[in-house]
């Protein structure tokens, strides 16, 4: 049937109708842990557990991580039937747990490397020289828990030299993440030879792993050991042989 309402009248109901209709909500924002990682797959990088993606967070996206993961931890605490609205030890757990995994224990993912300054080799120096013992802390990245160790440095110089702080500087940004140990020290190695370039490089490390000594077969005095040999460290003996003795003879000032 044709209408007799004044197309104005008309106009209006229409409006008024259309005004009336519930507004199509808007779509709610990303998590931001799935926005880096869409942002990772796209550019082909690579984000396992001891790699990192520093470079590729913007600003003021490690702070909404904090919180997501807060968030997140928050929930693993609720499944694990701890109330954490009246524990008063627990009310502010995943808070602290989000800060340290984001800012500490992780912070290799997470944070670009220190600024290591490098210098020229003037005095063509090529003797050997030892820097250790290092402290490292890792984690195992099957169960979360703590590595703990101490590490060496082995330098022939190259054409550049970095200071003895930096090593360790360099060890705790690598090993600050998730690891194996056998990986952990070669990433550490590539990054030693990035910086500095050296003729020869020897790293030994050594660490307990609570992942045997407080849960599994709970070997309270196992540890593990391994090293890395790269350029005249590999190539002779005689130079390989040397590193550890200074290894050996670092250790027993200590004792």
């Amino acid at each position: 049937m044709t209408s007799t309402l004044p197309s104005s009248l008309s106009a209006g109901s229409s409006a008024a109708m259309a005004a009336a209709q519930p507004a199509t909500p808007a779509a709610a924002p990303l998590p931001v842990s799935l926005r880096i990682r869409e942002r990772l797959n796209a550019a082909d990088v690579p984000y396992f557990a001891n790699d990192n993606i520093a470079e590729h967070l913007l600003d003021g996206e490690l702070d909404q991580l904090e919180i997501e993961v807060a968030g997140k931890v928050r929930e693993l605490l609720r499944s694990l039937v701890i109330d954490i609205d009246n524990d008063h030890n627990t009310e502010e757990t995943a808070e602290r747990v989000a800060r340290m995994y984001l800012h500490e224990v992780f912070k290799g993912r997470y944070h670009h490397q220190p600024k290591i300054a490098s210098f020229p080799n003037v005095k063509k120096l090529d003797e050997i020289y030892t820097v250790g013992p290092i402290s490292v802390r890792s984690a195992c990245s099957h169960h979360l828990v703590p590595i703990l160790g101490n590490c060496w440095i082995g330098i022939k110089p190259g054409e550049r030299v970095i200071g003895l702080s930096k090593f360790s500087r360099v060890a705790d940004w690598v090993f600050s993440r998730p690891h194996i140990q056998e990986e952990a020290v070669m990433i550490l190695a590539d990054e030693i030879e990035r910086l500095c370039e050296p003729q020869g490089l020897a790293i030994l490390v050594k660490a307990q792993h609570y992942c045997m000594k407080w849960r599994g077969v709970k070997e309270l005095q196992t540890s593990m050991v391994n090293s890395v040999v790269r350029g005249d460290f590999r190539h002779d003996p005689s130079l390989k042989a040397e590193f550890f003795e200074l290894v050996k003879q670092q250790e027993s000032l200590l004792s």
